[in-house]
């Protein structure tokens, strides 16, 4: 169904016409909702996002009685607007620590990881600094990889030697 077929049938019968525009545009909204979502919001919450870009367009087109030139542009702006707006409220509430803090944190924690923070150490800078920020601290990738000014790709291979280097560092130590 095109653009015009859809917006005769949310004008005749616009629940109806949303089952079209869901079943239709449903894995574009996905799409554009994962890809600015996937690195500071669960799965279920790109679901919920999805659900509301649905839901607004759904309430804007009632108020403008569907006077729309294009059905998939409307949904574009939408879900871009939505997605930008969760992902700036998700970057506001996360917590930050200092690296100065960082080893009391790690040292607070009810098992022994004497052997564990002194291999980290050992990785050197910023290896350490990046296995620390993912792993006790939880940080998303892409915001190690803004803080630190590097590419994400860049990041996610430091990721993966690091932990090869701490595995190999460890199994030494034993």
């Amino acid at each position: 169904m095109n653009d015009k077929e859809l917006l005769m049938l949310l004008k005749s019968d616009s629940e109806r016409g949303l089952a079209q525009v869901i079943g239709q545009y449903g894995a574009y909204v996905h799409k554009v909702a994962y890809t600015r979502l996937r690195d500071v919001c669960s799965r279920e919450d790109i679901e919920e996002a999805v659900s509301d870009v649905f839901l607004m367009f759904y309430n804007t087109g009632k108020k403008t009685s569907f006077d729309m030139r294009s059905v998939q542009a409307v949904l574009s702006v939408i879900a871009k607007r939505h997605c930008i707006n969760i992902f700036r409220k998700q970057c506001r509430h996360e917590k930050t620590v200092g690296y100065d803090d960082l080893e009391n944190i790690i040292a607070d924690d009810e098992s022994d990881n004497t052997d564990l923070i002194e291999a980290i150490k050992q990785l050197g800078e910023p290896d350490s600094l990046i296995i620390i920020r993912k792993y006790y601290l939880g940080q998303k990738n892409i915001e190690i990889a803004k803080d630190l000014g590097m590419n994400i790709s860049t990041l996610n291979m430091k990721i993966s030697r690091g932990l090869k280097k701490l595995k190999k560092i460890l199994e030494e130590g034993m």
